[in-house]
This record gives C-alpha cells, sequence and structure tokens, in this order.
C-alpha cells in the first residue's frame, strides 16, 4: 500500500484512466469488427463513423497516431477492393 497521500490520489485516477481506456478500447475494436463484417453495400455509411472512432481513441492517447493512421488504410483498402470485386 502507498505511504503518501498523493499516491492515493494516483491509485484513484490510474483506476478512472484505466476503466475508461478499457471502454474506449473495447468499443474501437466492436466498431472494426462490425465494419470489417458488414455487407459491402453498408459499408461506405460505416467507414466513416468508424474512422471516427479510431480518431477519438488516438486524441485521447489509447492508441498511437501512427496506429490509427494505418487501421484507418487498411479500413479504406479493404473497401475499396471489395468494390473492386464487385464492379468486376
Amino acid at each position: 500500500m502507498p505511504q503518501h497521500k498523493s499516491c492515493f490520489k494516483r491509485m484513484r485516477t490510474t483506476k478512472r484512466q484505466n476503466l475508461r481506456n478499457r471502454a474506449v478500447r473495447s468499443e474501437l475494436r466492436n466498431a472494426v469488427r462490425n465494419y470489417v463484417n458488414a455487407p459491402v453495400e453498408e459499408k461506405t455509411e460505416l467507414l466513416r463513423s468508424t474512422i471516427s472512432i479510431i480518431d477519438n481513441a488516438a486524441r485521447k492517447g489509447i492508441i498511437k497516431d501512427a496506429t490509427a493512421d494505418r487501421r484507418k488504410s487498411r479500413l479504406t483498402k479493404l473497401l475499396n477492393r471489395q468494390q473492386k470485386e464487385i464492379t468486376v
């Protein structure tokens, strides 16, 4: 157990941050999973909301900016690839 008042406060804030980070990370994973499993017709609308969730997670520091950019790029490439398959 901590001996200082400031350490007790750090324990409380760390617990709150941990809960917030876990919730945002869970929302992020669910959004990506829903996007990947969605039919191609719905993916164009879902891409916008998924990218927004990724950007929010990056802004809050839960994932790094480069990770957010990479994920957005991969999701966009997936959409383009699937739309190309339909037209061919």
